[in-house]
């Protein structure tokens, strides 16, 4: 049990010692780098470049690390982005010897301390001219800083919208300093690329990749070339959003269109139907035009939009002119011998149009037509047939009533009375036949004046057809269209 307790007290005095010791390590550390920054910074300017001959030419090498991509917007060509950007370079007069310093190898300090080389961001469009966020760096004993600062930049992008929601866009990030030529400052890419291994997935874009190149433009007001670094972002619009919010109801409208000829005349509601599919339409294509820019180039699903409002403007103004054909009256002029041929002929057996009234699911038969033109034709002989019977007994009546007359009066010679009602008898057969003659012309009028309605009706049921094939085409190779360029 001694034994045990000593051996515990031993541990436990060795951890003291340790933490102890480690303690004055620190504090020895912290005495060094008091030290060592007090004499450092005893006779250091950061207005100057830190170089020991000004015709040396200082590299800096530039890391950018892209975050997150805050949001793009189309209307005013702008992307805002969420950077990492790291910059380090050599200062000549920030050296030391570590072994002096009891090892110390690095220190962090203040940006504002050192210089800082003025890399800006060229194509900056934000309003904010602030100074970079004042982040320390990290300072090692061979002179090298590094200093890694946050950003949220707002930079122009040319936004090509020609292929909407189906496009890709490419947004290029240029940085390079604002003072210095190629002669005094160099900068030098880090990595081929910008580092997206810390990117945070954007529901709206996908990144495709950020390629890093590197340019030494000589401008027209200075001979000194001044380099820059130029790294393109690669994005590809995720496009599901917009198919399930802005194409697929275009879609499901514009197949609305070629039923409007569907509908039958009578219904009144055939003009309406356009003119709401028409402002379905316009209300979309309102939506676009807010979020895309006012430029020449017309994005693809408005090219689809105007295409599709224009077809269902054609579809309305011809409903309109078949509801006239359909509304020809008994005063209209008879259907014209070619459309008789080429509409109710042939197109009418291509497109199934029945007469009008029939139902397509059980059309009568052509011979129950024939019987009707039999039974009509059987009344009308029957009711000559009748005619001619009535003026036969008409006038065998009047010789038998003459020769009747002409007896009596030689037998007994009386006339008089007999004579009058035989007159009179004669003369009520001609009214009642001159009365069945005018009813028979007014029905046989009425009869020619509805089959000329008839017909008209057919010829704007059959256009009404062809139209409506016509249009139900059109609208499937447009949606086609679309999906083979956005392809």
């Amino acid at each position: 049990m001694k034994r045990n307790s000593l051996s515990s007290f031993s541990v436990s005095l060795w951890l003291l010692f340790t933490a102890v010791m480690l303690q004055a390590v620190e504090s020895a550390k912290g005495k060094y780098a008091h030290m060592l920054f007090n004499e450092l910074f005893e006779d250091y300017s950061n207005a100057l470049r830190p170089v020991e001959d000004t015709d040396q030419v200082l590299n800096v090498t530039l890391q950018i690390t892209l975050s997150q991509i805050k949001d793009m917007d189309e209307r005013n060509q702008i992307l805002s982005a969420y950077l990492w950007i790291r910059q380090s370079w050599y200062d000549a007069y920030l050296k030391w010897d570590k072994d002096k310093y009891d090892g110390l190898d690095s220190i962090r300090i203040p940006s504002n301390l050192v210089w800082r080389p003025d890399i800006v961001l060229y194509n900056k469009v934000d309003d904010d001219f602030s100074e970079p966020v004042n982040t320390n760096v990290v300072l090692r004993y061979d002179g090298k800083i590094t200093w890694d600062a946050p950003a949220i930049t707002k930079s122009s992008c040319v936004v090509d919208v020609s292929y909407f929601p189906f496009d890709s866009q490419q947004c290029n990030l240029t940085f390079g300093s604002w003072t210095y030529n190629g002669n005094q400052v160099d900068i030098v890419n880090s990595l081929d690329s910008g580092d997206l291994s810390d990117f945070v997935e954007d529901v709206e874009w996908e990144i495709h990749g950020m390629p890093a190149v590197k340019n030494v433009i000589t401008y027209g007001c200075c001979s000194e070339p001044y380099p820059d670094v130029t790294f393109t972002l690669i994005l590809k619009r995720k496009s599901s959003f917009y198919i399930f919010n802005l194409l697929l109801p275009c879609v499901l409208i514009s197949f609305l269109a070629p039923l409007g000829f569907y509908l039958p005349a009578d219904s009144g509601e055939k003009v309406s139907l356009g003119v709401t599919v028409l402002l379905a339409l316009t209300v979309f294509q309102l939506m676009v035009a807010e979020i895309m820019p006012p430029s020449e180039n017309v994005p693809l699903i408005g090219k689809y939009y105007i295409a599709t409002m224009t077809m269902i403007t054609a579809s309305t103004a011809l409903t309109i002119i078949i509801m006239n054909l359909h509304h020809c009256g008994s005063e209209a002029k008879p259907v014209p011998q070619w459309a008789r041929v080429v509409i109710l002929d042939y197109m009418s057996k291509i497109f199934f149009v029945y007469d009008v009234g029939e139902n397509c699911t059980s059309p009568k038969r052509e011979k129950e037509e024939e019987r009707k033109l039999e039974g009509d034709d059987g009344c009308e002989r029957r009711h000559k047939e009748v005619r001619s019977h009535l003026s036969n007994n008409r006038n065998d009546d009047c010789d038998l009533k003459e020769k009747l007359n002409g007896n009596l009066h030689k037998s007994y010679g009386v006339h008089g009375e007999n004579v009058r009602e035989t007159v009179n008898c004669c003369s009520c057969y001609k009214m009642l036949i001159k009365n069945i003659e005018y009813i028979a012309n007014c029905v046989r009028d009425h009869k020619a004046n509805r089959a000329k309605g008839i017909e008209w009706k057919k010829v704007a049921k059959v256009m009404d057809r062809f139209f409506m094939w016509i249009f139900f085409i059109m609208v499937f190779f447009m949606s086609v269209l679309i999906i083979g360029k956005a392809a």
